[in-house]
């Protein structure tokens, strides 16, 4: 009986830095199998790393990721880095922390392609794993959320979420202007005021290795972004979608 033809290429994008500790895990938990022989796609793994001095490239080059060093600094930057060198017609963000439910990608794809999304966002708040994440944390995160959805209006529970599954046509139609931690804002904010997005639920685990986040200073930087990021709303959209209205953005900037 002949093979179906492939469904396409899904591309997973995991940013690092020294991560030597999570690194192989999260590769490891991909279901790989599920996705290329049950769902039918192509996968490529692409691991964009910040110039880690531990054996955190040499784990993922082993474990067959393509990995690409980059030299500026930041998760948006390594984000928007492997956004560029990704061939998949859908895109897959991780972190490389073992801490979100890769056992749910072949779900979340075909909740993306079933229901012809072109952004979905992770809550990791719906299912946390005791011990996962400190109260500071989730303190902060409550707050950044609440913020965001008072500012933008978009119904998010969670804005700090760093797993997407989305369109590579999505990606291509938007500019991305964070190299930070608020990317994750930022690119949520456009996808959820301008495109077909949706949260659904999830999972989030205690990280393997350690932690790199700065509570109280990306904290900070995160709610300044959000609090000034709205003067960018007009050039967010490179090549508007037909969902796109810009009466959304009059709406929004003709408030402050």
């Amino acid at each position: 009986m002949p093979t179906a033809p492939p469904r396409g290429l899904i591309s997973i994008i995991i940013p690092t830095l020294n991560e030597q500790f999570g690194i192989e895990k999260t590769i490891k938990s991909i279901p790989k199998s599920t996705i290329s022989k049950d769902a039918g796609y192509d996968l490529e793994i692409i691991v964009v790393d910040g110039e880690s001095t531990d054996t955190t490239c040499d784990i993922a080059s082993k474990l067959g990721a393509k990995v690409i060093i980059e030299k500026r600094k930041g998760y948006g930057r390594a984000c928007k880095s492997g956004f560029a060198a990704a061939r998949g017609k859908i895109i897959v963000t991780l972190d490389a922390d073992n801490t979100y439910p890769t056992e749910l990608i072949p779900s979340y794809i075909e909740m993306l392609v079933n229901r012809g999304l072109d952004f979905l966002s992770v809550n990791r708040f719906s299912c946390m794993e005791k011990g996962a994440m400190n109260a500071r944390r989730r303190f902060g995160n409550r707050l950044l959320t609440f913020v965001m959805r008072l500012l933008y209006h978009i119904d998010v529970k969670d804005s700090q979420s760093g797993m997407w599954i989305m369109k590579k046509s999505f990606i291509s139609q938007i500019k991305l202007i964070s190299d930070d931690m608020s990317l994750s804002e930022e690119i949520k904010i456009i996808a959820f005021r301008n495109f077909k997005a949706a949260e659904v639920d999830g999972k989030y685990s205690a990280r393997s290795g350690t932690a790199k986040l700065k509570e109280f200073h990306d904290g900070w930087r995160n709610l300044t972004y959000l609090l000034s990021y709205r003067k960018n709303l007009r050039s967010a959209i490179l090549d508007p979608p037909s969902s796109y209205s810009p009466s959304k953005e009059k709406e929004i900037l003709s408030e402050y």
